[in-house]
């Protein structure tokens, strides 16, 4: 690639995906002033995000603001090119902070047809993340599968974000050997090219698939994960628990809201401990934890603190 702000801003892209948030936001900031725009909603995403990791939660909306800021003429634009990137990049920064939509925003799923080539497999991967956000496991498994079957060309970033969400929901539909699958297939494409920041992204949905399988095989990148997943969720939450209606728990180790996520979907201490791989005196211990911890008498309390 040329040298040039698209060579920039993929290069900030390399840094934010394999988990160097301080450096990618470092690259990404000068790119919010591109004339590009496709360079300056790209950027925004590294930044924001990067921000979520580093706590820095006023940047992260700012730089969130700058793209929203950015699109917001396309969102009534009546190029349908324009409202489509803009229903694009306003649904993607709202979906994967959890967070309800603006009204007047385009259904992502009439625009994807309309969106470059390069950005539609993302844009499914979002619209597999919203069926999983409103409970709906089989759709989001279908919306992702079928993403990835009708792809011409390997994208490893994008196919890793896929995989994940195709764990997400067979993992809510407790089809663990199809979980596993794909997230193996995810941990194959992502490994290589140390793309490890999706997975500490995604800890918290993946229903302990990271303890049931990575953490076994692969111990020393479930530890940098892990490492990931803690700064990633602090920021993470200083943006959605002021603005959302529920408040997902802040004070739970990995393992105990892992434990505690699928202790609260009705897995029994026999089935958590089985998954996990740990006795069951060690399950009961971490759901008892998490109980006391967050002041809560019952499993299906636990509910109201986990992610879907």
């Amino acid at each position: 690639m040329p040298e040039g702000p698209a060579r920039d801003v993929a290069r900030a892209e390399l840094l934010y995906f394999t988990g160097q948030a301080e450096a990618a936001a470092a690259a990404a900031r000068p790119l919010l002033t591109s004339d590009d725009l496709s360079v300056l909603l790209s950027a925004s995403l590294v930044l924001g995000y990067a921000s979520l990791s580093l706590g820095q939660a006023d940047d992260a909306r700012a730089a969130l603001g700058t793209a929203r800021a950015a699109v917001g003429e396309g969102l009534d634009d009546a190029d349908p090119l324009a409202s489509a990137v803009a229903s694009f990049f306003v649904t993607t920064a709202r979906t994967l902070l959890h967070l309800p939509l603006p009204e007047r925003v385009p259904p992502l799923e009439d625009c994807v047809g309309l969106l470059p080539e390069g950005l539609r497999p993302f844009a499914l991967y979002v619209l597999a993340h919203q069926a999983y956000l409103v409970g709906e496991h089989g759709r989001c498994v279908g919306v992702a599968e079928a993403a990835l079957a009708v792809q011409g060309e390997a994208r490893p970033i994008t196919n890793t974000y896929l995989h994940l969400a195709c764990v997400m929901g067979y993992v809510g539909m407790r089809d663990v050997g199809a979980a596993r699958a794909h997230l193996l297939t995810a941990w194959d494409l992502a490994r290589p090219d140390g793309l490890i920041e999706p997975f500490g992204e995604h800890h918290g949905l993946l229903g302990g698939m990271l303890e049931a399988v990575i953490k076994r095989g692969w111990p020393d990148d479930f530890r940098r994960i892990i490492d990931i997943t803690y700064r990633f969720s602090a920021g993470w939450r200083l943006v959605h628990n002021p603005d959302a209606l529920d408040a997902v728990a802040d004070n739970l180790t990995t393992t105990e809201f892992a434990a505690s996520t699928l202790a609260a979907r009705g897995w029994t201490n026999q089935e958590i401990a089985d998954h996990l791989g740990v006795s069951v005196n060690t399950v009961k211990t971490l759901v008892s934890s998490s109980l006391r911890k967050l002041g809560v008498s019952s499993r299906r309390e636990l509910s109201r603190f986990m992610l879907p």
